[in-house]
Parts: C-alpha cells; structure tokens; sequence
C-alpha cells in the first residue's frame, strides 16, 4: 500500500539527507532566532514548522526549508518598527505574529494567482544590492555581540556607536567568537562529513562552559512543545495596520524569490523540474504555522537544500525529516542550547553575511552598463542604513524608468525592441534556409530581437534549456540586440556555462559594439567563447562548424 504513494527504496537516502540537512540547520535556526530579536526559541519554532510544512505542502521535492538571512533581517526590521509603535515586545507581539502571519497568507495568494511567473522580471542589480545589503546588516548588527556588548537595533546607529567597540570589549567573547570563525572555516579542510558550523558551535560552546568565561548567552529555552500565539491578534490597534501590510508583503515577495532561485538550483543539481506555484503554496502554508506557534519565518534554505540532496535526499520525506530532526533536538537539548555563548552565533553569523554579500555582482560594479551599477550601488546602501522595502522599491521604479529611456533611445536609432525567438515557431531566415534544412539536427540557431535586458533573460535561459540533446553547436544571432543589461550579461554566462556541461559550442554572430564590450568587460569573451567564436556574419559561422565537424 506504502509503495503506492511512496517508493521505499528512497527511504535511507530520504532519512540521511533529512539528519544531515537537519544537523546543518541547527546552529543557523538558533542564530536566526537571536538576530530577529524574538530570542533562540523563535529561530527554532520557525525552522520545524517551515522545515516540515513547506516540504509536505512544496513544489520542489528535496527543499530544506528554514529561516535565512534575508527574512531574518526583514524581521527584525519589523520587531523594532513594532516597539518603536506600541514600546514594548510584550504588547508588540500580536502585531508581529499577524504580520508573519499575513505574509504566509500573502504567499498562498501569490501561488493560486501564479505571481511566481512575474518573480523572474526582477532585475538582477535590484536583487544583487539587496542581498549585498542584507549580507552587510547581518555583519554589522553582529560585531557588538562578537565582542560580548549589547547592540544597536539599526546598522546606522551601530556605526556611531563603534568607538565603543574599542573600549567596552570583552576579550573572552572575542578569544570564543574568534575560535568560532576559525573553526567554521578550516574544520572542512579536515572533512565535510560534519558540517563545520554545528562542530564550531559545539566546541566553542563546551569551552566556554568549562572556562565558566563571563559572556552572555542564549539563556533559557523553553523546553516542550510551543503554544499558540493568537493573543491579542483581534485587537490590535488600527494604527498598526499600515506596518502589518507593508512588512507581511515584503516578507512574502522575499519569501517567494529567495525559495524559488533555491528551487532552481535544486532542479539543475537533481534534473527536475519543480512547481512553482505550488512551491509558494507550500511555503506559505510553512510560514503562517510558524506564524501562529510564535516562529520567525522562512524560505528555502540553500545550504540545506544542497546538503540534503547530496546526502541521498530525493523526495519531499528527506525535508519533513529535515524538521522533524529539530523538532527532537528542542524536545530534548533545549535546556542545553541555553548556555551557547550570543559571541559564538555572532561568529556563525558574520561569516554567513560574507557569503550573503554578491561578490560577482560587486566586482563587475565597473565593466557593467553603468545604469544598472546606479542602481545596485543605490539599493545596497538605502538597504543597509535605511529602508528594506523602500530600497526594492526605489530600484524596481529606476531600473524600469532607465530601461525605458533606453527602448526609447534605441527607437530613435531606428532600432527594433522586441522579443526572443528561435526556429520553436519561427521560420529560418532567407540567409540560413539551405544550411538550416541540411544540418538542423546538429546545429541550432537562435536569433535575438531587441535588448537582452531583465525583462527577457528569463524566457532566454528557457529557449536555452529546451535546445535538444543532439545538438552538437548553437549559433546565437545578435544582429538585433544593441543592448545587453548586467542581468542579460549574467544570463548569457549561465547559458554559456550549461551548454558547455552539454558539450555544445556556442557561437555568436553580428554582435553589435556595447554587447561586444560588455561581453568583453566580464570576461565572457574570450574565457567562455574565445574570439575565434566570434563572426561577422552567418555565413563565416557556417564555413567554421564544416570545417569544424566536417559537415
């Protein structure tokens, strides 16, 4: 009957990747927890019921879902927008779990109505400085904590408040939080059948627990199952509603983004295809749980993801298992997790914020179009000292403001802007008939109309992916496109990069001089497609791959 619904022989990859997904969870649940401002046990609650609900109810079948850094930071966003409005955590509450709440409503909304179609048109600088920025909140909120002081709630008011960094430190937090950095980056040059993170927490914990050195820490965690947190929920103040709206939005959209791209990489390392729509269903569901048992919300975990499949995770069992893992865990060491020093999740943290960080993005700052640069430089810094949602918010408006003074700049030119096309329902154009009808099996051509800009890249990569399997080389026409963006750039790359995995050649033809240079400026050409990759015309392409495959 089981094997109906479930084939058993995925039952030992499902549980190991689940354990293992589980354990790497742990330390980064608890630091979460601490970072959001609702304390540990609000990082744990938020990883089972995610954990365990966006899995059941998900649309990619190995998704370790869990509290990341980016809702981390949206949430404590909102936890200090909440005191700031009622004064207190205690009367801020409701309005925090509703606000959760909301937000898990949001995204069950999001996928009946299939926005997870529109998430793809965010454009790369926008998403690129507001990770970078989300990366750098997590540093910096957490260099007081490493050095065993209490912190500003704000990154601008951490930075006036350095000085006393220097002063106040205390020299045993740092010697715990710098033996947590150290461990997590060397332990895997030792093995990486343990993840470092737990290794690090555990080791740093248990000597400051046998030094009886004078940090803070956690402190108490309740132990048990956690109750419902519906108090005052009817009653909030009208006041509060603006707050509630703006923050469960965000945490929505940001929820449904960063789970996607996770779902994404866990198609391409298991050769699936997830659903998308039902994904944020999924999702939703995970978080407005979380919401109610008073747990921060998540998304799809990356690193967890990762983990989890190359462990032997192969179905939605391995991501259930994956929370029931920390559901044991508070059931059982909860007690235990109370005397992990606040320097040494400040030590998994900051280097979790380095990883954050778009260093790809950051170190094209100047070889990419220098409106997109503008505009990842602007949301990096209004994310980091100012305002999360206002910084999505400013970016999306410029970046689609730049982008039509470019279409307009271009028809000026006489240019066409248009769509991508292939010969999936298009014809081959005159100049291609003869060599398209002989060797259509084994070269494929795409033409481009128009910019390769964020709109596009991502029905681009799609056009790519469907190339079929025998195909031996694809001549790309760039005839058309006088404008290529950083987000067309880096779909370009990704596009290059899978094809060479396939063993397919690529080749570009007619490339007009700002793709060219752009292409130049990143290093696309010549270390993915050399110069002699590069023709003038079709014809000059047709002459190179008959000689090249004597065709």
């Amino acid at each position: 009957m089981i094997s109906k619904y479930y084939d058993l022989k995925n039952l030992k990859g499902d549980l190991t990747g689940g354990l293992v997904a589980g354990v790497v969870a742990l330390p980064l649940a608890l630091a979460f927890g601490v970072q959001s401002g609702l304390g540990a046990t609000a990082g744990l609650y938020g990883a089972i019921a995610v954990g365990i609900f966006a899995a059941i109810f998900g649309g990619t079948a190995t998704q370790a879902s869990g509290p990341t850094g980016p809702m981390t930071v949206v949430s404590a966003a909102l936890v200090i927008a909440a005191i700031e409005l009622t004064g207190s955590l205690e009367v801020a509450m409701p309005i925090i779990v509703l606000t959760f709440l909301m937000g898990g409503l949001f995204q069950i909304i999001f996928g009946f109505l299939n926005i997870a179609s529109y998430v793809k048109y965010f454009p790369y600088p926008v998403v690129s400085g507001f990770m970078s920025g989300v990366g750098l909140i997590i540093i910096i909120l957490q260099l007081f904590p490493f050095a065993g002081l209490s912190s500003e709630k704000s990154t601008w008011l951490v930075m006036q408040d350095l000085p006393r960094l220097f002063t106040d430190f205390n020299w045993q937090a740092l010697v715990l939080g710098g033996l947590t950095v150290v461990i997590y980056y060397v332990f895997p040059y030792i093995t990486k059948a343990v993840p470092s993170a737990l290794v690090a927490l555990i080791l740093a914990s248990v000597a400051s627990y046998f030094l009886q050195w004078d940090v803070p820490i956690i402190g108490d965690i309740p132990s048990g199952l956690p109750s419902l947190q519906l108090e005052g929920l009817l009653t909030i103040d009208s006041s509060a509603y603006g707050l509630i709206l703006e923050y469960a939005l965000v945490l929505a959209v940001l929820g449904s983004i960063d789970s996607l791209l996770t779902s994404v990489i866990a198609d391409n390392m298991t050769k699936t295809k997830h659903n998308s729509n039902r994904e944020l269903i999924g999702q939703g569901i995970g978080n407005a749980i979380a919401a109610i048992f008073g747990g921060i919300p998540g998304a799809g975990a990356t690193k967890g993801t990762v983990v989890n499949i190359n462990s032997g995770g192969k179905t939605r069992v391995s991501g259930t298992a994956h929370g029931l893992v920390l559901l044991a865990v508070l059931l059982g060491l909860g007690t235990l997790a109370g005397y992990i020093p606040l320097a040494v999740l400040a030590g998994l943290l900051i280097p979790i914020g380095f990883k954050i960080i778009d260093t790809k993005g950051l170190k094209h700052l100047l070889r990419v179009p220098r409106a997109d640069a503008f505009v990842l430089i602007l949301v990096l810094f209004m994310t980091t000292f100012g305002s999360l949602i206002q910084a999505v918010g400013v970016g999306l408006l410029l970046a689609s403001l730049l982008f039509m003074k470019r279409s307009s700049d271009i028809n000026e030119k006489g240019m066409q802007v248009g769509t991508l096309a292939g010969f999936d329902g298009e014809k081959p154009w005159q100049d291609e008939i003869e060599f398209y009808e002989k060797y259509k099996d084994r070269v494929y051509i795409k033409h481009l109309y128009g910019s390769l800009f964020f709109g596009f890249t991502s029905h681009f990569q799609d056009e790519i992916k469907n190339i079929p399997e025998q195909v031996e080389a694809l001549i790309i026409r760039m005839d058309r496109v006088p404008f290529i963006d950083q987000s067309g750039l880096y779909a370009m790359e990704d596009a290059i990069l899978d094809l060479e995995k396939r063993g397919v050649e690529v080749v570009l033809t007619a490339v007009q001089e700002q793709p060219k240079d752009k292409l130049i400026s990143i290093d696309i050409v010549p270390d993915l497609i050399s110069e002699a990759h590069i023709f003038d015309n079709i014809n000059d392409a047709f002459d190179y791959l008959k000689r090249q495959y004597n065709i």
